[in-house]
């Protein structure tokens, strides 16, 4: 594998970056908009208030919860496309899948990835992409993508990352504890969080996933039953 394409890239050498900008763009046929991850609920129970307990949560998310996780995964569904492995990418799909803790989480990770893929096989096709049949994880469709079209490993994660981050603040937005130049702040001081997982994640195998976000993992189940809901997780 070309190792300037997990790290950074070399002087001289083409930064494929521009794909990016369309994958995780808001207009992108995904359907991040509907989807929370267990923030509404969170709100509702007054977990998050403001601004500041905002950053709190985002943070253990990214670096207790899914954040780290999802990063982790990307990189192997990555290599696994680098390799043309196709055994090694179904099994960190089925993984990816199997990680979520609730019907609704299940359903925001596959639904994404599975709109991903089919969006990308159709717009940005490539001899690399080895289509996933039924489900596919959300994490796993970005690396997949990423390492078709040759766009640097740490440079996918980053802004795969941030793009949860950016997701999530505007779900906070909608939800109003926050207004929009909190938000603004918010991605601001969550960048160097964002950065320094997706740099870890590059060198960590599957079997250093794991989660210390019980409560967020509870808040699923919970969200299912909330009375009125704006989001479908």
């Amino acid at each position: 594998m070309d190792e300037a394409r997990i790290g950074p890239l070399v002087p001289g050498e083409e930064r494929v970056i521009l794909p990016l900008f369309a994958w995780l763009s808001a207009s992108y046929p995904v359907g991040c908009y509907a989807y929370s991850h267990t923030l509404e609920w969170a709100v509702t129970t007054g977990d998050v208030t403001n601004e500041e307990t905002l950053v709190a949560w985002l943070t253990d998310m990214m670096t207790l919860g899914f954040g780290r996780n999802d990063a982790i995964l990307l990189s192997h569904a990555y290599r696994a496309i680098d390799a043309s492995d196709r055994a090694t990418l179904k099994a960190v799909n089925e993984l990816a899948l199997a990680l979520s803790p609730s019907a609704e989480l299940f359903l925001e990770t596959s639904q994404q990835g599975r709109s991903f893929l089919d969006a990308t096989l159709a717009a940005w096709p490539s001899p690399r992409l080895i289509p996933l049949e039924g489900d596919a994880a959300f994490p796993v469709a970005i690396g997949m993508a990423a390492a078709a079209h040759h766009v640097a490993l740490s440079t996918t994660s980053e802004a795969y990352l941030f793009g949860l981050v950016q997701t999530l603040v505007s779900a906070a937005i909608r939800l109003a504890p926050i207004g929009q130049t909190a938000g603004i702040r918010i991605c601001s001081a969550l960048a160097a969080t964002v950065q320094a997982i997706a740099r870890e994640a590059i060198d960590l195998s599957l079997d250093d996933i794991g989660t210390s976000s019980f409560r967020a993992d509870l808040g699923s189940f919970h969200h299912e039953n909330q009375y009125t809901r704006l989001f479908r997780s």
